[in-house]
């Protein structure tokens, strides 16, 4: 009878400890896959912050010749034929 509960016993100890190591590797599984999901999500904000500095740069440039462009018409049409 002795040997069945010590059975029974090493048994739970055993099923225990598989079960704390599962746990143990599914949050250092979850927490690598939130590190990945973060530096992603860093990445992306840097990639928009590029873009955006990109079409900043973009709008100067096309309102600067624009208003080449208004200049020039404006001169002409102020010229008599």
């Amino acid at each position: 009878m002795i040997e069945i509960y010590a059975a029974v016993i090493g048994a739970s100890i055993g099923i225990a400890g598989m079960t704390a190591s599962g746990f143990g590797r599914r949050t250092t599984e979850s927490r690598e896959t939130v590190i990945r999901l973060t530096v992603a999500v860093e990445n992306i904000a840097e990639k928009l912050d590029q873009l955006h500095q990109d079409m900043r740069a973009d709008r100067v440039e096309i309102y600067s010749r624009l208003n080449k462009c208004e200049t020039r018409i404006t001169s002409l049409e102020a010229r008599p034929d």
